[in-house]
């Protein structure tokens, strides 16, 4: 009963998605970016729907079970606060400059901005390198979502398999918009089942009150921030929402949108998105320690699907895996969909294929999606890390090149040199540092108790400015086009 719900639910997201190609125009505009005609309420479905993978139901209960209550706290109450800041200074300044100049993607901004196609060569190779970790939280959610809903029945392989067809299907017809569409649907379904999943696991506990007191009577300390989530590390994750600013998926919902005031939901609404998600997956991942105790490592992963299928009914139970399916696919389509324009326009377009007609452009980006799921799949099966902590090494990537998308909007004095020297400094104190974290998975900076976050961000930050300062000023023509406001 259960596998058979989950796959109703993933024919009806396929024909969501593939319903939209009925309004595909043909064209590279609106297959990447449905020609920018998103309104407001589809865009904050898709905003959030993006953001909200399987790091924030999986992993983040997964955390939770580990590391108790504090786990909100690290992730979702900042997150609440900077997204919407983000989207209201960056995202609608992004959304004016790609309307304005025909930008559909966040490279060919960068590359113009500071008149650099090798900076825009390094930018594209490190996101995509940033990216990759992110896709394969959703591929390996799908799998483990699959393999316990159905209590081993079906292997995890085939699991991660169902998800990247699927998402394979509707992205390459449906572009930007069979995205969007399916997005909002996905979003609307894991929210709406998140808190049906929570009502029904509580009252099968017992209640709230009596689940609490579990808690509280086997491990007191998850009810606390206490020892498991140092001050040091507490700060350390206030930075990471920043990768927002960074995300490509994130950057081309953004120039989806049809008029500047299509951010209003956004900006108001996302704060309620997101306790809406976190509140239940944090508390389940807790009460999840008395119902299953003994998980370690990637195991806690698996913590939230295990508890719906004990504590709901069959029938429900498949419903609710279909709502991991849905935070899953709704960040997975938007990432390889955004990962393909990039390629489709900064690479293959400016560099091999000059003269490409409209049709050559979306072939292309099709076929370079299916490549890229192609990959993320092959790797979901060999990789074997904590889907929060894979997340957290693409987000502090993503994070760490915030300064420059800022210099790039607010500082006009800021150079190609600059820019290039922040991103050489993420990429290779990144590595660096990911490097020695291998076999330390509460790895921290030198044993100081701060992530590497707190260290790169910092550095790339500095590095933008020495480089900047230490260059000669932009042409004032490159100036004036993206600065009009400072014509006399």
């Amino acid at each position: 009963m259960t596998l058979t719900i989950i796959l109703i639910y993933l024919i009806v997201v396929l024909g969501i998605g593939m319903a939209s190609h009925r309004l595909f125009r043909g064209t590279g505009e609106d297959y990447f970016v449905a020609t920018r005609s998103i309104g407001p309420f589809i865009l904050l479905m898709s905003l959030f729907g993006t953001h909200m993978t399987a790091f924030a139901l999986l992993g983040a209960s997964g955390e939770a079970y580990n590391n108790g209550i504090g786990v909100f706290g690290l992730m979702a109450s900042s997150s609440a606060l900077i997204g919407p800041a983000l989207f209201f200074f960056v995202g609608t300044r992004a959304w004016a400059i790609g309307k304005r100049f025909g930008y559909l993607t966040q490279v060919q901004y960068f590359r113009e901005r500071w008149q650099s196609d090798a900076l825009g060569l390094l930018m594209f190779g490190v996101l995509v390198a940033f990216m990759i970790p992110y896709l394969l939280i959703g591929v390996m959610g799908g799998g483990i979502t699959m393999n316990q809903i159905t209590g081993g029945q079906v292997p995890a392989w085939v699991g991660g398999l169902l998800v990247c067809l699927v998402v394979l299907c509707y992205v390459t017809f449906g572009g930007l918009r069979g995205t969007a569409w399916a997005n909002t649907f996905q979003t609307l379904v894991f929210m709406t089942l998140g808190g049906v999943a929570f009502v029904v696991i509580v009252h099968d506990l017992g209640g709230l009150t009596n689940a609490l007191r579990k808690v509280a009577d086997a491990h007191p300390e998850l009810l606390i921030r206490g020892d498991k989530i140092s001050p040091a590390k507490f700060f350390s994750y206030t930075l990471i929402p920043l990768s927002v600013g960074m995300f490509p998926h994130i950057f081309m919902h953004w120039l989806s949108a049809r008029r500047a005031e299509s951010f209003r939901y956004a900006i108001i609404f996302y704060p309620l998105c997101i306790a809406a998600v976190w509140i239940p997956s944090v508390l389940l991942g807790i009460f999840g320690s008395f119902d299953f105790p003994g998980l370690a490592g990637p195991a806690a992963n698996s913590v939230l699907v295990k508890m719906i299928a004990a504590h709901a009914p069959p029938i429900l139970a498949g419903l609710l895996a279909a709502g991991v399916f849905a935070a899953i696919m709704s960040s997975l389509d938007s990432q390889v969909l955004a990962i393909g324009t990039m390629f489709t326009q900064d690479i293959a377009g400016r560099y091999f294929m000059h003269d490409m007609d409209e049709k050559r452009q979306v072939l292309l980006g099709r076929l370079f999606v299916v490549a890229i799921l192609a990959v993320t799949y092959i790797l979901a099966q060999v990789a074997d890390r904590s889907i929060f902590k894979l997340a957290i090494w693409s987000f502090t990537g993503f994070a760490a090149l915030v300064p420059i998308v800022l210099a790039a909007m607010f500082w006009q004095r800021s150079t190609k040199e600059g820019a290039f020297a922040a991103l050489i400094t993420v990429a290779v104190s990144w590595c660096l540092l990911f490097y020695q974290s291998l076999d330390n998975p509460g790895y921290t900076v030198a044993g100081s108790g701060f992530m590497p976050v707190a260290v790169i961000l910092p550095l790339s930050g500095l590095a933008l400015i020495v480089g900047s300062l230490l260059s000669p000023r932009p042409e004032r023509a490159t100036v004036l086009k993206f600065f009009p406001e400072e014509r006399p």
